[in-house]
């Protein structure tokens, strides 16, 4: 019960600096905004947990060895990711492609939510932050452009 707690504690956090992202994005306007970028970074975190927990479970009632590749559930988390940022890409009859940095918004954020999982904090915490502010300044730089 404990080590569920501390899981659990695990994905929130992953869902948090997921939100972080997507407050930016909700308060632009976006089409995938806070709930968005909080369920992809804590769902990215949760199978990565899950993943590592099935395989020690595996090996407990086997008492067998399994060679767990991690590698994988990251490609499936990047697959379905990729699936969901390209529902967010609008194409406008040929003139507009809008939604891309939503797209790759969404990208970063699994990658946020798999960087907890794997107990880099600092790193995703650095992330979530560098993105927001990324976000932020090109933002402020492309509408001074435009005007």
């Amino acid at each position: 019960m404990i080590a569920d707690l501390w899981l659990l504690g695990t994905v929130v956090l992953a869902g948090a600096l997921g939100a972080i992202v997507g407050a930016e994005r909700e308060l632009s306007g976006k089409p995938a905004g806070l709930r968005t970028h909080l369920f992809v970074s804590a769902g990215a975190a949760l199978l990565i947990l899950l993943s590592d927990s099935a395989v020690q479970k595996f090996v407990e009632q086997n008492q067998q060895h399994v060679s767990a590749d991690p590698i994988r559930v990251i490609q499936a988390i990047v697959v379905g990711i990729s699936f969901l940022g390209a529902g967010t890409i609008i194409h406008e009859r040929g003139q507009r492609v809008e939604g891309l940095t939503t797209a790759a918004s969404i990208f970063i954020t699994a990658g946020i939510g798999i960087a907890v999982a794997t107990d880099h904090v600092v790193l995703a915490t650095g992330t979530a932050l560098g993105a927001v502010l990324v976000l932020w300044l090109m933002g402020r730089l492309e509408r001074r452009i435009a005007e």
